[in-house]
């Protein structure tokens, strides 16, 4: 768990929410407490408090908004371990948007309270120095590598010096992923269809986390798009997305992402927007909400969030094309939270695997529960992410699958580290790596 953040000397404790990224007063008062969302919060499966919960923190948001209780340590521990998997959303009666109140209080709650000096300086560099600049974050990526792939990380281990550093710094050298030895960079590459005239022409998000670590995939996905005669390009001029930093409370600066991937898209001359990655898609999908006030880019983010497409939605609605060559293997899936709570798309990812012979796809118990990725959440709250990432590797095992599918990278290493510390044999794969995997078997 992370250490409970102390009142900031450099804003005043106050009372309620204030700000133009306050909760709306509306959309707190939508809860009726009714309780469908506890037997879908992961939070609240695995400690059965109602403070851990979506309609716990929801009344904890009331209750600062009331002025009984200030935002304070009290409090925002229970805003920091929400996963904002948003399974509550497709369980609630009511409507509640609880991913905008959770990000809306988080904003709020960034400026008016003091975390570490260590988290302080974690989240400067990470969320305004790497994640909105291509160029250092591909920096900082090859110095993970090189640190992975030397003697150093052998040198510093054996040092112990791991120990001495705070933030758990063993657990986060433990679970360091793997990164690819080349990297895609978005340069204005395309794909041109495999025949005929293009069915479709669409940019593909490159993103943040997917090319540097899962690079392969992203050319799978060109590949596969181009296989069902589709027409790609990846934009120059583009960057993450923002989702991370918007998640965190961090929305200034998404905004800022925000608006130099719209100018890149909508500059593209396409009829869609392609994302291989939920998180991406999920927030690509509410460039409207974020950038509703600011009155240069609201229509343009409109226009962005409508042009969005998951790439399993985008294919299945354009018609796949099913691969000639079988996959005998069998293989379960797992429903990344911001593809089936964030975007409702479940069933297009299980018609690809479906339409891939050979495959067999069995389903996992709790597909839906989050698996403990959460963005930065595997780094921040590594207790509760650890305890979920167990829980979904038992739930992976139950199936006796070979591969288990999912769609964001986000989880794909998290259960792939899961599933290695298990000594367990089963594979993560990509639901598009599979279907490239089919493809390519045909020649």
């Amino acid at each position: 768990m992370t250490h409970p953040p102390t009142l900031s000397a450099e804003a005043p404790a106050g009372r309620g929410f204030t700000g133009p990224d306050a909760p709306r007063e509306d959309d707190l008062y939508k809860c009726v407490h009714c309780g469908f969302c506890l037997n879908v919060c992961p939070t609240y499966l695995e400690t059965g408090l109602e403070a851990e919960s979506p309609r716990g923190r929801i009344a904890l948001m009331k209750a600062v908004h009331e002025g009984r209780l200030e935002i304070g340590p009290l409090v925002t521990p229970h805003w920091d371990l929400c996963l904002q998997c948003r399974a509550c959303e497709v369980a609630c009666p009511s409507g509640v948007p609880y991913g905008q109140l959770m990000e809306a209080t988080r904003a709020v709650v960034l400026p008016r309270m003091k975390r570490p000096l260590t988290a302080r300086l974690a989240r400067r560099i990470g969320f305004r120095w790497l994640l909105p600049h291509p160029v250092l974050l591909r920096l900082f990526a090859t110095s993970l590598r090189l640190y992975r792939r030397t003697g150093l990380r052998k040198v510093v281990r054996a040092s112990r010096m791991l120990r001495l550093l705070p933030g758990n710094a063993e657990a986060l050298d433990a679970n360091l992923p793997e990164l690819d030895a080349a990297f895609f960079v978005a340069k204005g590459q395309t794909a041109t269809p495999w025949r005929g005239e293009p069915r479709a022409r669409v940019a593909l998000l490159s993103g943040c986390v997917m090319p540097l670590i899962h690079g392969p995939t992203m050319e799978a996905a060109m590949r596969v798009l181009a296989r069902n005669g589709v027409a790609v390009v990846v934009p120059q001029g583009q960057g993450c997305c923002g989702a991370l930093n918007a998640h965190a409370g961090e929305r200034d600066t998404a905004r800022t992402m925000a608006r130099k991937n719209i100018d890149a898209f909508l500059t593209a001359g396409v009829d869609a927007i392609v994302v291989a990655s939920a998180g991406c898609g999920s927030t690509m999908k509410e460039y409207d909400q974020l950038l509703g006030g600011d009155p240069e880019y609201r229509e343009k983010a409109e226009r962005v969030a409508k042009m969005t497409k998951d790439i399993h939605e985008f294919l299945v609605d354009l018609g796949v094309e099913p691969p000639k060559a079988s996959l005998d293997i069998t293989a379960t899936y797992q429903d990344a939270c911001h593809l089936a709570h964030g975007q409702r798309i479940t069933e297009a990812p299980r018609q690809l695997l479906k339409a891939i012979p050979g495959l067999k796809l069995v389903e996992m118990p709790e597909s839906a529960v989050c698996c403990g990725a959460g963005g930065t959440y595997s780094i921040t709250e590594q207790e509760m992410s650890g305890w979920l990432q167990k829980r979904k590797v038992a739930n992976v095992e139950k199936t006796g699958a070979a591969v288990v599918a999912s769609g964001n990278p986000g989880c794909v290493i998290q259960m792939q580290m899961g599933l290695d510390a298990k000594g367990s044999s089963t594979q993560v794969r990509y639901v598009v790596d599979l279907l490239d995997e089919a493809y390519r078997a045909e020649r």
